[in-house]
């Protein structure tokens, strides 16, 4: 920083005021010190900034090593916020989302003096872990239990399968029939909640549940049987890949996709829209959710732990060419 200011013609501490955005810098001062830290390639000293100011720039966060669309949307996005704030993230990827796991890696970060803690904790099975870590730690939860009294950003997963499923109802179809994702995911728990309560509100009869995993093999299984049921005309999968099995299933036994049955997913992958035929499906903004969380982790960071602040993001449907009305009876 002390060549930086040689070279500009300035003070240190005029340096400091340019690298923190302080307005009381005349803008020919402020170009010519960012003219010398190009020209010297400075990159400020992080490590050293924390023990001058007592704030790290650093944020960690937990999330389980998943290949998964959503878990590792919300993770990109997650980094770009951060990235865009000027914070660092280190992640703790673990194997499973369990008390062992997660507090282990909230340990290592702390080890590594981060200024906060973002944990996506998607399964029932992180509500101990979250039970039991230090007190006193800036922490957010993102995608979440949306009943945990906790600091939590998420998608409104009931409010994406209501519309999912209210859209097959208005083009004309009696009743929607629900491929689930596994039942210990909130994301899963929601989506059926909103379902049924989009059936139960259009006085529709609720069919039952057909469980799966997140996979495309496993929505195949799902699709082959409802392929063989004549009475099944709309379908709503809880995730796009769980659309795609089903797709492939209805085409094997024949049976047309949107002429005969209407399929609608969600997630929005980029594949969704290559689909056959193109997948109408719910799209989450994962980028509103990450800024959302960040926002959130940056005033507990500012005014302490403590608040419980809760922001829920509604997604939103995209129409595409796999829902039409039913087949005239």
């Amino acid at each position: 920083m002390t060549d930086v200011a040689r070279l500009a013609g300035v003070s240190h501490q005029t340096v400091s005021r340019v690298l923190n955005d302080h307005p009381n810098v005349r803008e020919q001062t402020r170009v010519r010190v960012r003219a010398a830290i190009a020209e010297l390639g400075y990159r400020p000293n992080r490590a050293a900034r924390a023990l001058v100011t007592g704030r790290s720039q650093l944020i960690g966060v937990v999330a389980q090593n998943s290949t998964l669309y959503g878990p590792a949307s919300l993770l990109a996005a997650l980094e770009q916020a951060a990235a865009s704030a000027g914070f660092a993230v280190s992640v703790g990827s673990v194997s499973t989302l369990d008390r062992r796991s997660i507090s282990a890696a909230v340990e290592r970060h702390l080890d590594h003096r981060v200024a906060g803690i973002v944990v996506i904790a998607p399964v029932a099975s992180a509500d101990e872990a979250l039970d039991h870590l230090p007190h006193g730690v800036p922490l957010v939860t993102v995608d979440g239990d949306p009943a945990r009294e906790a600091a939590l950003v998420t998608v409104d997963q009931a409010a994406g399968a209501g519309l999912a499923t209210r859209h097959l109802l208005d083009a004309g179809h009696r009743t929607v029939w629900h491929v689930s994702g596994p039942a210990d995911w909130f994301d899963s728990a929601g989506r059926v909640e909103g379902w049924r309560a989009a059936l139960r509100a259009a006085g529709a009869e609720v069919p039952p549940v057909l469980s799966a995993d997140w996979s495309a093999a496993s929505g195949y299984r799902c699709g082959q049987m409802l392929a063989r049921m004549p009475e099944v005309t709309a379908i709503f999968a809880a995730n796009d890949h769980l659309a795609l099995g089903v797709l492939r299933a209805l085409s094997e036994r024949g049976r047309r996709v949107p002429d005969e049955i209407s399929v609608v997913g969600f997630d929005d992958v980029p594949e969704a829209a290559y689909f056959i035929p193109p997948l109408t499906t719910v799209r989450p903004d994962f980028d509103a959710v990450a800024r959302a969380g960040l926002a959130m982790l940056l005033r507990q960071i500012e005014a302490g732990p403590g608040v419980v602040e809760r922001h829920t993001i509604a997604p939103t449907l995209v129409h595409r060419a796999s829902v039409a009305p039913p087949p005239p009876t």
